[in-house]
């Protein structure tokens, strides 16, 4: 009895719901949709905020990998080259030659997407997860950044800083004008 009871009640309220008077005329105007421009400023301010987001993230990781300008002149001054390791995330594994050719591909991507660094002036190497980076960079903060992006590559297990320091905008640089070997 209770459930014929209900089904009825169900059946009258959707009747009911069903019927209401459509006859009217909504009072609220569809709204207007974004100008081309609107849009485009839209797409440019996102952009700006993933790249700024990109940034911190990056300046984050140059700190904690101690890839800093101050850090990579005192290797330097030590060794001569500058050497980072990292361990390998859960699922990430290190192959063989196409893994090494991935590697060098999606380095130089990284490379080429910052407009600070030249993916023709820095050659990459890979040999079963250890990068080698050889070549040219404008600064100390470059060398820090390119070495930070390649070991922020999947699979990479360290990296080789082997890099040139065309001209270093630290004020306890060296009198003469000869680049500095990373």
């Amino acid at each position: 009895m209770k459930t014929s009871a209900l089904l009825i009640l169900s059946l009258v309220a959707l009747l009911t719901a069903g019927c209401s008077d459509k006859s009217q005329p909504e009072n609220t105007p569809p709204a207007p949709s974004p100008s081309v421009s609107d849009r485009a400023n839209t797409a440019l301010q996102d952009t700006k905020e993933v790249i700024g987001d990109a940034r911190e993230a990056l300046d984050a990781k140059l700190t904690e990998w101690k890839l800093t300008p101050a850090d990579i002149k005192a290797d330097l001054e030590k060794t001569g080259r500058v050497i980072r390791k990292r361990t390998l995330a859960a699922g990430e594994r290190v192959g063989g030659a196409l893994d090494n050719t991935r590697l060098v591909t999606v380095i130089n991507g990284k490379f080429i997407a910052d407009r600070d660094l030249s993916a023709l002036k820095i050659n990459v190497d890979a040999n079963e997860g250890i990068v080698t980076l050889t070549g040219e960079v404008a600064s100390l903060d470059l060398a820090g950044r390119a070495i930070a992006l390649a070991l922020d590559t999947e699979g990479v297990t360290q990296v080789i800083g082997q890099l040139k320091v065309m001209s270093d905008d630290t004020s306890d640089t060296p009198a003469d004008d000869s680049p500095t070997m990373m």
